[in-house]
Protein backbone atom coordinates (compact mmCIF):
# COMPACT_ATOMS: atom_id res chain seq x y z
CA UNK A 1 0.00 0.00 0.00
CA UNK A 2 1.29 3.28 -0.89
CA UNK A 3 2.79 6.04 1.82
CA UNK A 4 -0.11 8.54 1.11
CA UNK A 5 -2.58 6.05 1.11
CA UNK A 6 -1.53 4.59 4.66
CA UNK A 7 -1.72 8.34 5.97
CA UNK A 8 -5.21 8.08 4.50
CA UNK A 9 -6.49 5.22 6.52
CA UNK A 10 -5.53 6.13 9.64
CA UNK A 11 -7.74 7.53 12.09
CA UNK A 12 -6.33 8.93 15.91
CA UNK A 13 -8.70 10.23 18.41
CA UNK A 14 -9.50 11.08 22.28
CA UNK A 15 -12.42 10.08 23.94
CA UNK A 16 -13.27 12.61 26.54
CA UNK A 17 -15.84 13.26 29.12
CA UNK A 18 -16.44 13.73 32.89
CA UNK A 19 -15.90 10.59 35.54
CA UNK A 20 -18.35 7.70 35.01
CA UNK A 21 -20.01 9.23 31.85
CA UNK A 22 -19.78 5.79 30.26
CA UNK A 23 -16.03 6.73 28.53
CA UNK A 24 -14.23 3.14 28.93
CA UNK A 25 -17.30 1.59 28.13
CA UNK A 26 -17.42 3.40 24.72
CA UNK A 27 -14.32 2.22 24.15
CA UNK A 28 -14.33 -1.30 24.90
CA UNK A 29 -17.50 -1.63 22.34
CA UNK A 30 -15.62 -0.23 19.85
CA UNK A 31 -12.81 -2.57 20.31
CA UNK A 32 -15.43 -5.31 19.74
CA UNK A 33 -16.90 -3.80 16.49
CA UNK A 34 -12.69 -3.79 15.18
CA UNK A 35 -12.73 -7.57 16.68
CA UNK A 36 -10.21 -6.75 19.27
CA UNK A 37 -12.07 -8.52 21.66
CA UNK A 38 -14.46 -11.12 21.95
CA UNK A 39 -16.48 -10.11 25.11
CA UNK A 40 -16.00 -6.58 26.37
CA UNK A 41 -15.42 -6.33 30.22
CA UNK A 42 -18.31 -4.05 31.78
CA UNK A 43 -16.73 -1.73 34.27
CA UNK A 44 -19.18 -1.18 36.34
CA UNK A 45 -20.30 -5.16 37.65
CA UNK A 46 -17.72 -6.82 39.99
CA UNK A 47 -18.80 -10.01 38.83
CA UNK A 48 -16.83 -9.86 36.40
CA UNK A 49 -12.94 -10.10 37.07
CA UNK A 50 -11.98 -9.78 33.61
CA UNK A 51 -12.15 -5.88 34.06
CA UNK A 52 -12.42 -3.66 31.50
CA UNK A 53 -9.03 -3.90 28.74
CA UNK A 54 -8.11 -0.34 29.14
CA UNK A 55 -8.17 -0.24 32.95
CA UNK A 56 -4.45 -2.08 33.46
CA UNK A 57 -3.25 -0.59 36.87
CA UNK A 58 -4.76 -2.54 39.66
CA UNK A 59 -5.67 0.57 41.18
CA UNK A 60 -7.91 1.60 38.83
CA UNK A 61 -9.52 -1.73 38.89
CA UNK A 62 -10.19 -0.85 42.92
CA UNK A 63 -11.51 2.51 42.19
CA UNK A 64 -13.28 1.63 38.63
CA UNK A 65 -11.35 4.76 37.05
CA UNK A 66 -8.47 5.24 34.38
CA UNK A 67 -5.45 6.51 35.25
CA UNK A 68 -2.91 5.88 32.95
CA UNK A 69 -3.26 7.04 28.98
CA UNK A 70 -3.26 3.76 27.33
CA UNK A 71 -3.25 3.47 23.39
CA UNK A 72 -5.88 1.41 21.57
CA UNK A 73 -5.30 -0.07 18.04
CA UNK A 74 -7.72 -1.70 15.34
CA UNK A 75 -8.49 -2.06 12.30
CA UNK A 76 -12.53 -1.18 11.31
CA UNK A 77 -13.47 -1.58 7.22
CA UNK A 78 -10.03 -1.32 6.50
CA UNK A 79 -9.64 1.92 8.52
CA UNK A 80 -6.33 2.05 11.05
CA UNK A 81 -7.83 3.22 14.41
CA UNK A 82 -5.80 4.42 17.42
CA UNK A 83 -7.94 5.57 20.02
CA UNK A 84 -5.99 7.28 23.26
CA UNK A 85 -7.90 6.67 25.68
CA UNK A 86 -7.61 9.37 28.28
CA UNK A 87 -8.11 9.47 32.49
CA UNK A 88 -11.56 11.18 32.80
CA UNK A 89 -11.01 11.65 36.49
CA UNK A 90 -10.44 15.34 37.54
CA UNK A 91 -6.81 14.47 39.17
CA UNK A 92 -5.71 13.60 36.39
CA UNK A 93 -6.20 16.26 33.72
CA UNK A 94 -2.91 17.26 33.12
CA UNK A 95 -2.33 13.67 31.61
CA UNK A 96 -5.53 14.35 29.88
CA UNK A 97 -4.27 18.02 28.35
CA UNK A 98 -0.97 16.19 27.33
CA UNK A 99 -2.84 13.40 25.35
CA UNK A 100 -4.84 16.38 23.66
CA UNK A 101 -1.70 17.11 22.22
CA UNK A 102 -1.90 13.46 20.24
CA UNK A 103 -4.90 13.49 18.86
CA UNK A 104 -6.65 14.59 15.19
CA UNK A 105 -10.20 14.96 16.80
CA UNK A 106 -12.21 14.02 19.79
CA UNK A 107 -15.35 12.00 20.78
CA UNK A 108 -17.22 13.36 23.80
CA UNK A 109 -19.54 11.21 26.33
CA UNK A 110 -22.18 12.97 27.67
CA UNK A 111 -24.23 11.13 30.43
CA UNK A 112 -28.23 11.80 29.51
CA UNK A 113 -29.36 12.37 33.14
CA UNK A 114 -26.39 13.97 34.05
CA UNK A 115 -25.86 16.29 30.97
CA UNK A 116 -22.95 18.52 30.81
CA UNK A 117 -20.54 18.35 34.03
CA UNK A 118 -17.50 20.33 35.08
CA UNK A 119 -14.93 18.04 33.77
CA UNK A 120 -16.20 17.79 30.23
CA UNK A 121 -16.18 21.60 30.04
CA UNK A 122 -12.79 21.81 30.75
CA UNK A 123 -11.61 19.44 28.39
CA UNK A 124 -14.19 20.94 25.83
CA UNK A 125 -12.50 24.28 26.32
CA UNK A 126 -9.05 22.90 25.20
CA UNK A 127 -10.04 21.63 22.59
CA UNK A 128 -11.76 24.30 21.49
CA UNK A 129 -8.84 26.32 21.87
CA UNK A 130 -7.24 24.08 19.31
CA UNK A 131 -9.76 23.91 17.05
CA UNK A 132 -10.08 20.13 17.24
CA UNK A 133 -12.55 18.38 15.60
CA UNK A 134 -15.57 17.09 17.83
CA UNK A 135 -18.07 14.52 17.43
CA UNK A 136 -21.12 14.55 20.39
CA UNK A 137 -22.21 10.59 21.71
CA UNK A 138 -25.11 11.10 24.11
CA UNK A 139 -24.60 8.22 26.61
CA UNK A 140 -27.28 5.73 28.73
CA UNK A 141 -30.41 6.52 26.50
CA UNK A 142 -31.89 3.05 28.19
CA UNK A 143 -32.10 5.17 31.41
CA UNK A 144 -34.56 8.10 32.45
CA UNK A 145 -32.96 11.34 31.58
CA UNK A 146 -33.35 14.99 29.96
CA UNK A 147 -35.45 15.21 26.87
CA UNK A 148 -32.90 14.97 23.63
CA UNK A 149 -33.57 18.79 22.93
CA UNK A 150 -32.80 19.98 26.24
CA UNK A 151 -29.80 18.22 26.22
CA UNK A 152 -28.97 19.68 22.64
CA UNK A 153 -29.47 23.71 24.15
CA UNK A 154 -27.21 22.55 27.30
CA UNK A 155 -24.08 21.57 24.83
CA UNK A 156 -24.53 24.67 22.90
CA UNK A 157 -24.79 26.74 25.69
CA UNK A 158 -22.43 25.37 28.55
CA UNK A 159 -19.84 24.36 25.61
CA UNK A 160 -20.38 27.25 23.57
CA UNK A 161 -20.25 24.42 20.83
CA UNK A 162 -22.95 24.69 17.40
CA UNK A 163 -24.14 20.80 17.12
CA UNK A 164 -26.62 19.05 14.55
CA UNK A 165 -27.72 15.87 15.11
CA UNK A 166 -26.93 12.91 12.82
CA UNK A 167 -29.12 10.40 15.01
CA UNK A 168 -32.49 11.18 17.12
CA UNK A 169 -33.76 8.77 20.03
CA UNK A 170 -37.01 7.67 19.88
CA UNK A 171 -38.14 7.61 23.38
CA UNK A 172 -35.92 7.61 26.37
CA UNK A 173 -35.45 5.34 29.44
CA UNK A 174 -38.23 3.34 30.03
CA UNK A 175 -39.82 3.92 26.68
CA UNK A 176 -36.74 4.02 24.65
CA UNK A 177 -37.67 2.07 21.22
CA UNK A 178 -34.62 2.64 19.36
CA UNK A 179 -32.73 5.30 17.22
CA UNK A 180 -33.37 7.05 14.06
CA UNK A 181 -30.00 7.58 12.25
CA UNK A 182 -30.37 11.18 10.22
CA UNK A 183 -27.18 10.15 8.55
CA UNK A 184 -27.68 6.96 7.11
CA UNK A 185 -31.68 7.35 7.66
CA UNK A 186 -33.11 4.08 9.16
CA UNK A 187 -33.92 3.11 11.98
CA UNK A 188 -32.71 1.14 14.65
CA UNK A 189 -34.85 -0.59 17.47
CA UNK A 190 -33.91 -1.40 20.78
CA UNK A 191 -34.54 -4.69 22.13
CA UNK A 192 -32.31 -4.32 24.82
CA UNK A 193 -30.76 -7.66 23.39
CA UNK A 194 -26.88 -6.37 23.01
CA UNK A 195 -26.25 -9.54 20.15
CA UNK A 196 -29.51 -8.29 18.43
CA UNK A 197 -29.22 -4.73 18.23
CA UNK A 198 -26.58 -4.73 16.59
CA UNK A 199 -27.13 -6.38 13.02
CA UNK A 200 -30.52 -5.54 12.60
CA UNK A 201 -31.28 -1.86 11.35
CA UNK A 202 -34.43 -0.97 9.11
CA UNK A 203 -33.96 1.30 5.94
CA UNK A 204 -36.70 3.99 5.66
CA UNK A 205 -36.21 6.71 3.29
CA UNK A 206 -39.68 8.19 3.32
CA UNK A 207 -40.09 9.37 7.15
CA UNK A 208 -44.13 9.71 6.41
CA UNK A 209 -44.34 6.22 5.13
CA UNK A 210 -47.18 3.83 7.41
CA UNK A 211 -43.60 1.69 7.91
CA UNK A 212 -42.71 3.89 10.70
CA UNK A 213 -46.07 3.10 12.35
CA UNK A 214 -45.82 -0.34 12.26
CA UNK A 215 -42.40 -0.41 13.51
CA UNK A 216 -42.82 1.66 16.39
CA UNK A 217 -46.69 2.34 16.97
CA UNK A 218 -48.55 5.35 15.89
CA UNK A 219 -47.70 7.63 18.85
CA UNK A 220 -44.28 7.10 18.87
CA UNK A 221 -43.70 7.66 15.04
CA UNK A 222 -45.86 10.80 15.48
CA UNK A 223 -43.75 11.92 17.69
CA UNK A 224 -40.53 11.16 16.10
CA UNK A 225 -41.62 12.81 12.88
CA UNK A 226 -42.60 16.12 14.89
CA UNK A 227 -39.00 15.90 16.46
CA UNK A 228 -37.17 15.73 13.47
CA UNK A 229 -38.82 18.44 11.94
CA UNK A 230 -37.85 20.61 14.77
CA UNK A 231 -34.48 19.38 14.66
CA UNK A 232 -34.07 20.22 10.80
CA UNK A 233 -35.42 23.52 11.54
CA UNK A 234 -33.50 24.47 14.42
CA UNK A 235 -30.44 22.95 13.93
CA UNK A 236 -27.88 23.58 10.37
CA UNK A 237 -27.39 20.88 8.17
CA UNK A 238 -24.61 19.20 8.50
CA UNK A 239 -21.30 20.18 6.76
CA UNK A 240 -18.18 18.49 6.73
CA UNK A 241 -15.56 21.66 6.54
CA UNK A 242 -17.41 23.13 9.22
CA UNK A 243 -16.69 20.12 11.37
CA UNK A 244 -12.93 19.51 10.62
CA UNK A 245 -12.57 23.59 11.14
CA UNK A 246 -13.81 23.09 14.93
CA UNK A 247 -17.07 25.22 13.93
CA UNK A 248 -19.94 22.28 13.92
CA UNK A 249 -20.26 19.34 16.22
CA UNK A 250 -22.26 16.28 15.10
CA UNK A 251 -24.10 14.65 17.97
CA UNK A 252 -25.27 11.19 18.54
CA UNK A 253 -27.19 8.94 20.66
CA UNK A 254 -26.91 5.69 22.43
CA UNK A 255 -26.56 3.30 25.22
CA UNK A 256 -22.71 2.19 25.43
CA UNK A 257 -23.44 -0.46 27.78
CA UNK A 258 -25.97 -2.42 25.51
CA UNK A 259 -23.62 -1.79 22.75
CA UNK A 260 -26.69 0.93 21.03
CA UNK A 261 -26.06 3.27 18.76
CA UNK A 262 -22.36 2.58 18.40
CA UNK A 263 -21.61 1.25 15.17
CA UNK A 264 -23.90 4.51 13.76
CA UNK A 265 -21.04 6.74 15.07
CA UNK A 266 -18.25 4.41 14.18
CA UNK A 267 -19.37 4.04 10.43
CA UNK A 268 -20.09 7.81 10.67
CA UNK A 269 -16.74 8.49 12.47
CA UNK A 270 -14.53 6.95 9.55
CA UNK A 271 -15.99 8.62 6.75
CA UNK A 272 -15.80 12.20 8.33
CA UNK A 273 -13.10 12.31 10.90
CA UNK A 274 -9.90 13.77 10.10
CA UNK A 275 -6.82 11.83 8.55
CA UNK A 276 -3.40 12.76 10.29
CA UNK A 277 -3.17 16.59 11.14
CA UNK A 278 -0.34 18.96 10.37
CA UNK A 279 1.72 20.25 13.49
CA UNK A 280 3.35 23.61 14.35
CA UNK A 281 6.84 22.99 15.49
CA UNK A 282 9.17 26.12 16.96
CA UNK A 283 10.09 26.10 13.10
CA UNK A 284 7.69 25.71 10.75
CA UNK A 285 4.25 23.56 10.00
CA UNK A 286 5.11 20.22 9.35
CA UNK A 287 2.76 18.36 6.84
CA UNK A 288 1.58 14.30 7.23
CA UNK A 289 3.08 13.54 3.99
CA UNK A 290 6.22 15.09 4.32
CA UNK A 291 8.83 11.84 3.25
CA UNK A 292 11.10 12.09 6.48
CA UNK A 293 9.97 11.29 10.05
CA UNK A 294 9.02 13.44 12.54
CA UNK A 295 7.37 12.47 16.15
CA UNK A 296 7.28 14.08 19.43
CA UNK A 297 6.85 11.77 23.62
CA UNK A 298 3.49 13.14 24.74
CA UNK A 299 3.50 10.62 27.96
CA UNK A 300 5.57 7.86 29.59
CA UNK A 301 4.87 5.48 31.51
CA UNK A 302 6.78 3.03 33.68
CA UNK A 303 7.00 0.00 34.55
CA UNK A 304 4.51 -1.25 31.65
CA UNK A 305 5.30 -4.60 33.19
CA UNK A 306 6.02 -4.99 36.87
CA UNK A 307 7.85 -8.13 36.37
CA UNK A 308 10.53 -6.06 34.11
CA UNK A 309 11.62 -2.74 34.54
CA UNK A 310 10.55 -0.91 31.94
CA UNK A 311 9.85 2.84 31.01
CA UNK A 312 7.73 3.66 27.27
CA UNK A 313 8.22 6.26 25.83
CA UNK A 314 4.40 7.29 23.85
CA UNK A 315 5.58 8.93 20.89
CA UNK A 316 3.09 10.35 17.92
CA UNK A 317 4.29 10.51 14.70
CA UNK A 318 3.64 13.84 12.36
CA UNK A 319 5.19 12.57 9.28
CA UNK A 320 7.48 10.64 7.50
CA UNK A 321 7.43 7.04 8.09
CA UNK A 322 9.06 5.56 11.31
CA UNK A 323 11.16 2.51 11.09
CA UNK A 324 12.51 -0.13 12.87
CA UNK A 325 16.23 -0.19 13.65
CA UNK A 326 17.03 3.40 11.38
CA UNK A 327 18.49 6.09 13.75
CA UNK A 328 16.61 8.98 14.79
CA UNK A 329 17.95 12.42 16.17
CA UNK A 330 16.91 13.43 19.80
CA UNK A 331 16.47 17.02 19.36
CA UNK A 332 17.23 18.11 22.92
CA UNK A 333 19.93 15.88 22.99
CA UNK A 334 21.21 16.46 19.93
CA UNK A 335 22.04 12.65 19.45
CA UNK A 336 21.31 9.77 17.46
CA UNK A 337 19.06 7.03 18.80
CA UNK A 338 18.27 3.09 17.45
CA UNK A 339 15.15 1.60 18.66
CA UNK A 340 14.81 -2.64 17.88
CA UNK A 341 12.25 -3.17 19.42
CA UNK A 342 9.35 -0.20 18.85
CA UNK A 343 5.91 -1.11 20.00
CA UNK A 344 2.76 -1.06 18.37
CA UNK A 345 -0.26 -1.44 21.13
CA UNK A 346 -3.65 -3.46 20.73
CA UNK A 347 -5.55 -3.25 23.89
CA UNK A 348 -3.37 -4.52 26.74
CA UNK A 349 -1.24 -6.51 24.05
CA UNK A 350 2.05 -4.71 22.71
CA UNK A 351 4.16 -5.85 19.42
CA UNK A 352 7.06 -5.37 17.80
CA UNK A 353 6.22 -2.89 14.26
CA UNK A 354 8.59 -2.96 11.65
CA UNK A 355 7.07 0.59 10.46
CA UNK A 356 4.68 2.62 11.76
CA UNK A 357 3.02 5.85 9.71
CA UNK A 358 1.96 9.27 10.61
CA UNK A 359 -1.61 9.58 13.05
CA UNK A 360 0.40 6.12 14.74
CA UNK A 361 1.44 5.72 18.22
CA UNK A 362 4.77 4.30 19.02
CA UNK A 363 6.11 3.15 22.24
CA UNK A 364 9.61 3.18 22.58
CA UNK A 365 11.53 1.38 25.30
CA UNK A 366 13.35 4.24 27.34
CA UNK A 367 16.26 3.62 30.01
CA UNK A 368 15.72 7.68 30.99
CA UNK A 369 16.42 9.38 27.91
CA UNK A 370 13.31 10.89 26.96
CA UNK A 371 11.23 13.67 29.26
CA UNK A 372 7.65 14.57 27.62
CA UNK A 373 7.93 17.33 24.98
CA UNK A 374 10.96 15.20 23.23
CA UNK A 375 10.93 15.78 19.74
CA UNK A 376 12.46 12.90 17.31
CA UNK A 377 13.18 13.43 13.64
CA UNK A 378 15.17 12.26 10.89
CA UNK A 379 18.26 15.49 11.38
CA UNK A 380 15.93 18.10 11.27
CA UNK A 381 16.49 20.11 14.42
CA UNK A 382 13.12 21.36 14.95
CA UNK A 383 11.24 21.28 18.31
CA UNK A 384 7.30 20.78 18.57
CA UNK A 385 5.77 22.87 20.89
CA UNK A 386 2.57 23.06 23.20
CA UNK A 387 2.96 20.72 25.88
CA UNK A 388 2.96 22.48 28.80
CA UNK A 389 3.31 22.21 32.37
CA UNK A 390 0.60 23.43 34.54
CA UNK A 391 1.11 24.99 38.16
CA UNK A 392 0.65 22.25 40.51
CA UNK A 393 -2.88 22.97 43.19
CA UNK A 394 -1.39 20.42 45.92
CA UNK A 395 1.75 20.11 47.56
CA UNK A 396 3.00 17.98 50.42
CA UNK A 397 6.91 17.01 51.87
CA UNK A 398 7.76 13.67 50.50
CA UNK A 399 9.55 11.48 53.40
CA UNK A 400 11.33 8.01 53.30
CA UNK A 401 9.30 5.60 55.70
CA UNK A 402 12.09 2.57 55.09
CA UNK A 403 15.78 4.51 55.54
CA UNK A 404 17.02 0.54 54.24
CA UNK A 405 15.13 1.95 50.85
CA UNK A 406 16.53 5.20 50.14
CA UNK A 407 18.17 4.33 46.67
CA UNK A 408 14.49 2.85 45.48
CA UNK A 409 12.98 5.80 46.77
CA UNK A 410 14.81 8.29 44.62
CA UNK A 411 14.78 5.99 41.61
CA UNK A 412 10.85 5.80 41.99
CA UNK A 413 10.29 9.63 42.97
CA UNK A 414 12.86 10.33 39.74
CA UNK A 415 10.84 8.06 37.42
CA UNK A 416 7.59 8.87 38.21
CA UNK A 417 8.34 12.73 37.67
CA UNK A 418 9.70 11.92 34.18
CA UNK A 419 6.41 10.26 33.68
CA UNK A 420 5.23 13.88 34.19
CA UNK A 421 2.57 11.97 37.27
CA UNK A 422 3.57 15.14 39.43
CA UNK A 423 6.24 17.60 39.90
CA UNK A 424 9.20 17.49 42.03
CA UNK A 425 10.73 21.11 43.85
CA UNK A 426 13.78 20.79 46.20
CA UNK A 427 13.39 23.48 49.03
CA UNK A 428 16.82 25.23 48.53
CA UNK A 429 16.92 26.18 51.88
CA UNK A 430 17.21 22.33 52.95
CA UNK A 431 16.94 20.30 50.50
CA UNK A 432 13.46 18.45 51.31
CA UNK A 433 11.60 17.20 48.77
CA UNK A 434 7.87 18.79 47.97
CA UNK A 435 5.71 16.93 45.14
CA UNK A 436 3.37 19.18 43.64
CA UNK A 437 0.50 17.33 42.36
CA UNK A 438 -2.97 19.09 39.82
CA UNK A 439 -5.22 16.78 41.79
CA UNK A 440 -4.90 15.01 45.24
CA UNK A 441 -5.59 11.61 44.33
CA UNK A 442 -2.03 11.41 42.36
CA UNK A 443 -0.62 11.31 45.98
CA UNK A 444 -1.85 8.24 46.79
CA UNK A 445 -0.95 6.87 42.75
CA UNK A 446 2.27 7.81 43.10
CA UNK A 447 2.54 5.86 47.23
CA UNK A 448 0.71 2.84 45.74
CA UNK A 449 3.61 2.66 42.89
CA UNK A 450 6.39 3.92 44.79
CA UNK A 451 5.67 0.40 46.76
CA UNK A 452 4.53 -2.02 44.34
CA UNK A 453 6.78 -1.22 41.76
CA UNK A 454 9.87 -0.16 43.56
CA UNK A 455 9.53 -1.83 47.04
CA UNK A 456 9.78 1.86 48.35
CA UNK A 457 8.03 3.29 51.19
CA UNK A 458 6.82 6.90 51.62
CA UNK A 459 4.81 9.51 54.14
CA UNK A 460 3.77 12.56 53.55
CA UNK A 461 3.37 15.86 55.25
CA UNK A 462 1.24 18.49 54.87
CA UNK A 463 2.47 21.97 53.49
CA UNK A 464 0.93 25.15 53.30
CA UNK A 465 1.34 26.73 49.53
CA UNK A 466 -1.13 28.52 47.62
CA UNK A 467 1.02 28.60 43.87
CA UNK A 468 4.35 27.22 42.47
CA UNK A 469 5.80 30.13 39.89
CA UNK A 470 8.52 30.11 37.79
CA UNK A 471 10.96 32.63 38.35
CA UNK A 472 12.16 34.25 35.61
CA UNK A 473 14.13 37.66 36.81
CA UNK A 474 15.13 40.11 34.14
CA UNK A 475 18.42 40.46 35.28
CA UNK A 476 19.81 37.74 37.38
CA UNK A 477 22.42 40.09 39.11
CA UNK A 478 20.74 43.09 39.92
CA UNK A 479 20.25 44.32 43.75
CA UNK A 480 16.13 42.94 43.47
CA UNK A 481 16.59 39.91 42.36
CA UNK A 482 19.13 39.17 45.66
CA UNK A 483 17.43 40.54 47.94
CA UNK A 484 14.19 38.46 46.43
CA UNK A 485 16.05 35.54 46.61
CA UNK A 486 17.55 36.40 50.83
CA UNK A 487 13.49 37.74 51.79
CA UNK A 488 11.80 34.50 50.33
CA UNK A 489 14.72 32.05 50.79
CA UNK A 490 12.60 29.89 52.38
CA UNK A 491 9.83 29.56 49.70
CA UNK A 492 12.32 29.17 47.17
CA UNK A 493 12.84 25.59 45.75
CA UNK A 494 14.62 23.98 42.08
CA UNK A 495 12.16 21.94 39.89
CA UNK A 496 13.19 18.55 37.67
CA UNK A 497 15.57 20.98 35.26
CA UNK A 498 17.34 23.10 37.90
CA UNK A 499 14.81 26.45 37.49
CA UNK A 500 13.93 28.72 40.21
CA UNK A 501 10.44 28.39 41.84
CA UNK A 502 8.83 30.48 44.33
CA UNK A 503 6.66 28.47 46.45
CA UNK A 504 4.18 31.11 47.26
CA UNK A 505 2.00 30.22 50.73
CA UNK A 506 -1.12 32.57 49.61
CA UNK A 507 -2.44 34.66 47.32
CA UNK A 508 -1.83 37.58 49.16
CA UNK A 509 1.96 36.71 49.68
CA UNK A 510 2.37 35.67 46.02
CA UNK A 511 0.12 39.63 45.48
CA UNK A 512 2.79 41.47 47.14
CA UNK A 513 6.07 39.82 45.93
CA UNK A 514 4.82 40.85 42.13
CA UNK A 515 4.22 43.77 43.47
CA UNK A 516 7.61 44.52 45.07
CA UNK A 517 10.01 42.96 42.75
CA UNK A 518 8.23 44.60 39.45
CA UNK A 519 11.37 43.21 37.07
CA UNK A 520 10.98 39.66 38.28
CA UNK A 521 8.11 37.47 36.19
CA UNK A 522 6.31 34.96 37.99
CA UNK A 523 4.57 32.07 35.53
CA UNK A 524 2.21 29.51 36.23
CA UNK A 525 3.24 27.73 32.96
CA UNK A 526 6.57 26.35 32.31
CA UNK A 527 6.27 24.75 28.97
CA UNK A 528 8.24 21.47 28.63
Amino acid sequence: MKFSEEIRRRRTFGIISHPDAGKTTLTEKLLLFGGAIQEAGAVKSNKIKKGATSDFMEIERQRGISVATSVLAFEYKDIKINILDTPGHKDFAEDTFRTLTAVDSVIVVIDVAKGVEEQTEKLVEVCRMRNIPMIVFINKLDREGKDAFELLDEIEQKLNLTVTPLSFPIGMGYDFKGIYNIWEQNVNLFTGDPRKDIEETVEISDLSSNELDDLIGEKAAGNLRDELELAQGVYPEFNKKDYLDGNLQPVFFGSALNNFGVRELLDCFISIAPTPRPKDSDTRKVEPDEKDFTGFVFKIHANMDPKHRDRLAFVKIVSGKFERNKPYLHVRHGKNLKFSSPNAFFAEKKEIVDVSYPGDIVGLHDTGNFKIGDTLTEGETLQYKGIPSFSPEHFRYINNADPMKSKQLEKGIDQLMDEGVAQLFVLEMNGRKVIGTVGALQFEVIQYRLEHEYGAKCTYENLNVHKACWVEPEDAKSEEFKDFKRVKSKYLAKDKRGQLVFLADSAFSLQMAQQKYPSIKFHFTSEF
